[in-house]
């Protein structure tokens, strides 16, 4: 076995176990059950992070309730606590929201090259889809100017431009504005996800200095 997969196992292994450490209550942490948009119960592995805000409960193998999560508070809420107890508030979801990233991380990824991978081929499907798009728009353009041609003839014969070459230019024109706004939506989400990953790659780069000191400390305290 090559050293590089050697070390990559290694790495692994050792986020893992910080991952385990990050969490108070260990593997007895196994379910989660929160409410969904509906308003109903659910029970999954994972919260998703949309629901985070709203508390869960943690559930243990055998289904009991080891520890209760609770709502995020709001600003009205927060301003009327006093300043020691919103600190201490704040830094509570700060801390949660740092093990509940940490677990998706660690679940997902086993090395920042994992995640650039990632982050390639996401952008690279949102790009495809900007460049179809980009094609349709191209298409719906030409569109336009042969009908705008058509009237131009018209009229220079002197006949009333066709009413239904009219409508089709503004139906087409229609459809360029919808296409214009799905192709800047496509960009904003290209930046948004880019920005995203950006933010994973320096998380997992901090839990790895993390593991890297522990190894350190380690070996010089053995």
């Amino acid at each position: 076995m090559s050293k590089l997969i050697v070390s990559r196992l290694f790495v692994l292994a050792a986020l893992l176990m910080l991952g385990e450490g990050l969490h108070a209550a260990g593997k007895a942490q196994l379910m989660y059950r929160y409410i969904n948009a509906e308003g109903n119960k659910v029970l999954a592995y994972q919260v998703p992070p949309e629901f985070v805000s709203n508390g869960y409960e943690v559930l243990n193998a055998s289904g009991s309730v080891v520890e209760v999560i609770p709502r995020q508070l709001d600003e009205t809420e927060l301003d009327s606590m006093d300043s020691d107890a919103r600190r201490a508030k704040l830094a509570a979801d700060e801390a949660e929201r740092l093990r509940q990233w940490d677990e998706s991380l660690l679940l997902r990824y086993s090395s920042v090259e994992d995640i650039e991978a990632a982050r390639e081929r996401e952008l690279r499907d949102l790009k495809i889809r900007v460049s179809i798009l980009k094609g349709k728009l191209r298409s719906l353009k030409q569109q336009v100017e042969n009908y705008q041609s058509l009237a131009a003839d018209q009229q220079r014969l002197g006949y009333d431009v066709n009413p239904q070459h009219l409508k089709a230019i503004e139906d087409l024109r229609g459809e360029i504005d919808s296409t214009e706004r799905a192709i800047e939506d496509r960009q904003t989400e290209i930046d948004v996800v880019d920005a995203d990953y950006d933010r994973d790659i320096g998380r997992f780069t901090t839990l790895l200095d993390i593991v890297e000191m522990r190894r350190t400390m380690s070996k010089s305290g053995s």
